[in-house]
């Protein structure tokens, strides 16, 4: 496509640019998706769990917006490919949930963790990304697959709330995505704790604005790039295996979205630690709560490869083209993590 520059090159930048707007949103706007569940259910507020819902709402309506332009198609996409399994949302939501309590992290608030300096967050991107693909392409991949086999849609309707929605009333695939949007940033908005942080508002604006940039522009390399690249945008849990693989043989792979959306975090996480003056080396002094999170790190990984996402994968990027896995897994890691904060809270954990 361009002469300096390789269509994975220019993908991988893509991801990166992405992946440190999010990973400043998580260390300067607090953006965490086990800590707005534990807000909401132990600290007495939903902000952060309103911010969630602000920055899905936001990414439903550019995405869609982006679509009646013309410059993406959601079938293409991953998500909307691939035939939905409601049992895999569930099952697969429920490990996420229940593991990301365990470990204290989601597979993104780890790289963020990691980017302020938390060893202990290292050890978890490392076991939850090797587990992603044990349970994707390892010895639980026969298991996995005939339990939970991922084939692709069959005919010509995606597995979507809004295509749906069109063929049923024939209206405008974007107007109804944009519809959907638009009603969930006002339903989080209607909150005035949140109208009054601004800041939080932004943050939640800036994860929205990374889930959209990376549709629109692994779509561009797609249409008008030589390689088949494929169409995504942000998720870290099989992404992150595939980095650390690509940091074992980056000499004879290629680099891909997945790995600049991840380093980009770490990277973006980095910086906003140094920003705010909370950059620390930190490592864990207690054998019991680093087996927890080993143990939760390995649940999470096999968790989101059953859902085919993470609290972001699927949380927010499926739920910007209004896939139908996407609300039901996140309800499920909802559940999940709030199963695993009660044991923890009890002192039932895993490390007793």
């Amino acid at each position: 496509m361009l002469a300096w520059i390789s269509d994975s090159q220019i993908v991988a930048l893509v991801g990166l640019c992405g992946g440190i707007a999010l990973g400043l949103a998580a260390r300067l706007g607090r953006f965490c998706t086990l800590g707005a569940i534990e807000d909401l259910l132990y600290g007495g507020s939903d902000v952060r769990m309103r911010m969630w819902l602000l920055a899905i709402g936001a990414s439903i309506t550019g995405s869609f917006a982006l679509t009646g332009a013309g410059l993406i198609n959601p079938a293409e996409s991953y998500y909307l490919s691939i035939r939905w399994m409601p049992l895999a949302s569930v099952v697969g939501g429920l490990m996420f949930g229940y593991g990301m309590a365990l470990s204290g992290n989601c597979g993104y608030g780890a790289i963020a963790r990691l980017g302020g300096g938390d060893l202990r967050a290292f050890v978890i991107v490392l076991v939850m990304g090797v587990f992603t693909y044990v349970t994707l392409s390892g010895p639980l991949a026969p298991i996995r697959n005939a339990l939970f086999p991922q084939v692709e849609v069959a005919g010509n309707l995606p597995p979507g709330i809004a295509h749906h929605a069109h063929a049923l009333t024939g209206l405008p695939l974007w107007a109804i995505g944009t519809i959907v949007g638009l009603v969930i940033c006002a339903g989080a908005l209607a909150s005035s704790n949140l109208r009054q942080e601004p800041k939080s508002i932004f943050w939640s604006l800036v994860v929205a604005l990374a889930i959209v940039s990376g549709w629109i522009g692994t779509q561009w390399v797609a249409n008008h790039g030589f390689d088949a690249e494929p169409v995504v945008s942000h998720s870290f849990s099989a992404p992150v295996g595939e980095t650390i693989l690509y940091a074992m043989t980056g000499s004879v792979r290629p680099l891909s979205f997945a790995v600049g959306s991840v380093t980009g975090v770490w990277l973006g996480a980095f910086i906003g630690s140094m920003i705010r003056g909370h950059f620390r080396w930190e490592a864990c002094e207690d054998p019991r709560e680093l087996r927890r999170q080993i143990i939760g790190a390995a649940i999470m990984g096999t968790g989101a490869v059953i859902a085919m996402g993470c609290t972001v994968g699927q949380s927010l990027t499926a739920f910007s083209l209004l896939s139908f896995s996407a609300p039901v897994t996140f309800l499920a890691i909802f559940a999940g993590a709030a199963l695993g904060l009660r044991q923890l809270i009890e002192g039932l954990s895993l490390a007793d």
